[in-house]
């Protein structure tokens, strides 16, 4: 985030980062006859957004959401691979070495922004500014960082 923008929300989130999935498409009979086609949202993404939301309510109890233009930074830390050489483990530890795998970096920002829609921010549309960050990490986990966006 940019210069002295301080956050407001600082979430820890560990475990390796899940980002947004398709929701699975599934033709449905109605009542009435007709076939309708509805989305069911992944079970891994589910339940990761489950788990940011009660690390949230347990953190901020009581949080009323932010109004107003908001920034968001994701910074994803996915874990180092088990069969990465030791120099390769190094690069990848020091920063070198950057993931070019998934998950993307827009589906990293649009879990963390789903799961805190509602409770740290009334709509992700309050979202103007936001920096996402994939990088390797000797212990996976995601980091929320949400600020105020100064008019």
């Amino acid at each position: 985030m940019s210069g002295d923008r301080r956050p407001m929300i600082e979430l820890e989130i560990p475990g390796e980062p899940v980002g947004k999935r398709r929701p699975k498409v599934f033709p449905v009979k109605t009542r009435a006859g007709f076939i309708v086609r509805r989305g069911v949202t992944p079970e891994k993404t589910l339940s990761y957004e489950t788990l940011i939301r009660e690390l949230f309510a347990v953190k901020y109890p009581g949080f009323r959401p932010l109004e107003g233009p908001l920034a968001l930074e994701v910074e994803a830390f996915l874990g180092i691979p088990k069969s990465a050489s030791r120099k390769k483990r190094e690069g990848m530890e020091a920063g070198i070495i950057i993931p070019e795998k998934r998950p993307d970096f827009d589906n990293l920002a649009k879990t963390a922004a789903d799961a805190l829609q509602g409770l740290a921010f009334r709509d992700d549309a309050q979202i103007s500014d936001g920096v996402i960050r994939k990088r390797w990490g000797a212990v996976p986990g995601m980091r929320i960082l949400i600020s105020r966006v100064s008019e």
